[in-house]
């Protein structure tokens, strides 16, 4: 887990004050600056009771500020269990070490207390797209035997939802299961509020092509899966939302995490195989033509299939690809890279595919083996053109 990941929970729990929530992005000190005192009470209680590992920093800065030492000196011990008791007891006695009078009586009744400990369990975590547009969302709740369910649901933008597994394990092999695919390098996943994931799940449900049915697991776990809060919002807006303000994201950024293969490639498989075709027809083509013709004829080969792949609707599947690797890249850190994934994201939706660069690297990047191959070919035959002036042979 972490802060934020814990802070956008406390949103969802404490309606009223998520509006000073979420626009803090998990630093501590704009969540105190932007809550009421009372609002920072409630937070700090609904942490030091449901995530009390992820408050540990919230802690920390908490205690270095008037206001957060406040907040933390109102929260109610009596209500929290073992582990927010723990550590609610560490910050004091940090504050009785600097001097700070803590007082030993409970809060005055108007303090807020926490709600008394729900023992369900809920988490969520995604992956980030993969070069085909697929990627996977892992759902855990509460199994009502005892122990946890966790959900695998593979979701294909476009295509609507690929299969659901569902298994069942202690709540700890549930825990440490997350926690190595949100460390994982191969694919790695993030964490997101389970209904941003809900809602993923109840999205790619709502689009699911007719040619292609739902698959058993999800007709069977469907209820179980649930829609979310009307209002929720799938991780590509979470991070549009988060990183409205600041500096916008660089196109050439974004077209280096194309080249680089952290994103994409995405494009239609027909529209790819149909290029795929056209550049091996010329490649085997019995008219050797000289290298700069065959450039202009791979151009064109891009160009179309940049149009079939990126235009309508096309377009609009690209840039939700590249909202949701902003939120994988913000949820690590990378916020350069997620402002160029949403920057992105506008480019498809606002451009032609013709004058958007990033439609032609997305195609370019899967065909790049077999262009470097027709330029080979290209500079290894001399062409056999006969032009006007360049001799009085003839081919015999």
């Amino acid at each position: 887990m972490s802060l934020p990941a814990a802070l956008e929970r406390a949103a969802e729990a404490l309606p009223r004050d998520a509006d000073a929530i979420r626009p803090a992005n998990g630093d501590p000190r704009r969540l105190l600056a932007g809550l009421s005192p009372e609002g920072a009470a409630r937070v700090a209680a609904w942490l030091f009771a449901h995530a009390p590992d992820d408050a540990e920093d919230l802690v920390v800065a908490w205690l270095e500020l008037e206001g957060g030492v406040a907040a933390l000196l109102a929260v109610d011990e009596a209500a929290l269990p073992k582990p927010g008791r723990k550590l609610l007891r560490r910050a004091r006695h940090q504050l009785k070490s600097k001097g700070v009078a803590v007082p030993e009586a409970e809060p005055a009744p108007t303090v807020a207390r926490p709600p008394r400990v729900d023992e369900s369990l809920s988490a969520a975590a995604v992956t980030a797209p993969d070069p085909f547009g697929a990627c996977l969302v892992y759902l855990v709740e509460s199994h009502p035997g005892g122990g946890a369910r966790l959900f695998e649901i593979a979701l294909g933008e476009g295509r609507g939802i690929l299969s659901v597994d569902a298994y069942a394990a202690g709540r700890s092999k549930v825990r440490a299961f997350l926690r190595g695919v949100t460390a994982s390098r191969k694919l790695p996943a993030v964490e997101v509020a389970p209904a941003a994931a809900r809602a993923l799940v109840a999205r790619a449900a709502a689009s699911q092509p007719s040619d292609r049915p739902l698959p058993q697991g999800y007709r069977e776990w469907q209820a179980a899966l649930g829609e979310g809060p009307a209002d929720a919002r799938v991780p590509g807006e979470l991070a549009r939302e988060a990183l409205a303000e600041g500096p916008p994201g660089s196109l050439d950024e974004a077209r280096a995490l194309v080249e680089e293969g952290r994103v994409g490639p995405w494009p239609a498989k027909d529209a790819l195989e149909r290029a795929a075709k056209r550049i091996q027809e010329v490649g085997e083509s019995t008219l050797v033509v000289a290298g700069a013709h065959r450039r202009e004829q791979a151009e064109e080969i891009l160009r179309d299939a940049a149009e079939e792949s990126f235009a309508g609707e096309g377009g609009a599947r690209v840039a939700a690809l590249f909202r949701h690797a902003a939120y994988v890249f913000w949820r690590r850190g990378h916020e350069s890279a997620a402002r160029a994934a949403l920057a992105a994201a506008e480019r498809f939706e606002s451009a032609a595919p013709a004058q958007n660069p990033l439609a032609r690297a997305l195609v370019e990047r899967p065909l790049r083996p077999l262009l470097e191959r027709l330029e080979a070919q290209g500079e290894a035959e001399p062409s056999l053109l006969v032009r006007p002036g360049a001799g009085t042979g003839a081919i015999r």
